[in-house]
């Protein structure tokens, strides 16, 4: 491995002279380092600045508002998981965050790190856009904020250009009535990649029925798939048997999914099916209980 400049800024103010040197030299933004530093061992990766973020303030805060949540994309997953506020408020983006690999990984792993790695796998992205969550980017020339599902534009792309980093994210506090939840397959039972995974942001009134839907999938595409047919489907239900059974099935015909080893392109499509189904269940309980 080549030789390597490192920067640690102290604020967004000090990180702007090294965004505007990204520019011109090949750059990667070190948040927890989980995914970059194995590929820059493995020559996957060659950059020749890294600007470690996890020494900025505003990019490490986590603030439970009474109308939004404002989560930093270097926030370690270990400290979300942490806070039982936001184990209550934002379930599945906790989920999410928490199966990505070890006790020690965890200590590391950032949401925005895993967002910009743009895998098609990562566990982050399908509850944080199930959950509305909007990413503000900052770069020299100011800030801007975009939908979480505009970030990733390919696997191992993203829309952010070479000058900006992913500063915060920021969530809708869920309303009375509505939970979100984040279920993966895996061949093992812990620290593996999502064969296929499903999040789900549910809306539910007193009589249970569902007023409002998101569901969305990874791994099944080059970026996350988000169902909108599936969510219209069930807005208007009670979210009975037959209801979740038609759920499944169109979840089953999303997507381009690959075959592998770990998994083919057939199976993936059946569970696929059957974690939407188990998905919504899941966060329509949590929505009735929010109605408690």
């Amino acid at each position: 491995m080549e030789s390597v400049q490192y920067h640690a800024p102290q604020s967004l103010e000090d990180a702007v002279p090294l965004l505007k040197e990204a520019r011109t030299t090949p750059s990667r933004i070190l948040a927890g380092g989980t995914d970059l530093l194995i590929q820059m061992r493995a020559g996957v990766k060659t950059p020749e600045m890294l600007i470690d973020i996890k020494k900025i303030p505003e990019l490490t805060q986590l603030e439970m508002g009474a109308d939004q949540i404002r989560l930093g994309a270097a926030v370690p997953s270990a400290v979300m998981d942490e806070n039982a506020e936001l184990h209550q408020q934002l379930p599945g983006v906790v989920e999410g965050m928490e199966l990505i690999g070890s006790t020690q990984v965890q200590g590391r792993a950032t949401p925005g790190g895993n967002l910009c790695n743009a895998s098609p796998a990562g566990d982050g992205a399908p509850a944080m856009i199930v959950s509305s969550g909007q990413c503000v980017i900052f770069g020299p020339n100011g800030t801007r904020t975009i939908p979480v599902e505009e970030v990733c534009t390919a696997p191992g792309r993203t829309s952010l250009a070479d000058d900006e980093l992913l500063q915060e994210f920021i969530f809708p506090a869920p309303k009375p009535g509505q939970s979100d939840a984040y279920l993966r397959f895996i061949p093992r039972n812990e620290m593996d990649i999502a064969v296929v995974g499903v999040a789900a942001n549910i809306t539910v009134d007193a009589s249970g029925t569902c007023t409002a839907a998101k569901v969305a999938l990874g791994a099944i595409a080059p970026t996350v798939v988000i169902a909108t047919d599936i969510a219209a489907l069930l807005v208007g239900t009670k979210l009975d048997d037959d209801t979740l059974a038609a759920a499944a099935e169109m979840a089953s015909g999303l997507g381009s999914p690959i075959s592998d080893k770990r998994g083919t392109t057939e199976f993936r499509h059946r569970i696929a099916g059957v974690l939407t189904r188990r998905v919504i269940k899941i966060a329509a309980a949590r929505a009735g209980e929010r109605l408690q």
